[in-house]
């Protein structure tokens, strides 16, 4: 067992802003799946922000998860928009084709700002 995973959930304004840390794998999917779920649907955000500054590693279960969220978020008229990805869990997103779909900015500021513009 690898190192685990946290989850940070931050609300600003109608944005939730989540932040994973550590490993994002079929251990620890399910966390990330529940907490963004719950999240979402008990919260008044309309957007998510997905910070991944400090995610390690991240497989296709991980993939599987935020792909899952994404149509959620945007089944309710919000966007997700993915921000400060390490240069592995990047090409990951680049060989699934999420790339095409999802919106990546450099810096949270950066992904927080374009999702204030929206709404």
């Amino acid at each position: 067992m690898g190192m685990s995973l946290q989850v940070e959930l931050e609300q600003h304004r109608n944005v939730l802003i989540v932040r994973l840390r550590g490993e994002l794998d079929h251990h620890t999917a399910d966390i990330v799946r529940f907490k963004m779920e719950d999240a979402i649907l008990r919260g008044r955000c309309d957007h998510v922000v997905l910070s991944l500054k400090d995610l390690i590693f991240m497989d296709s279960s991980g993939l599987g998860v935020i792909l899952g969220r994404y149509k959620l978020v945007k089944s309710r008229g919000g966007k997700m928009v993915v921000c400060d990805t390490q240069a592995s869990v990047k090409r990951l997103f680049e060989l699934s084709g999420l790339f095409k779909i999802l919106s990546f900015y450099d810096t949270e500021r950066s992904a927080v700002a374009s999702l204030e513009v929206v709404s």
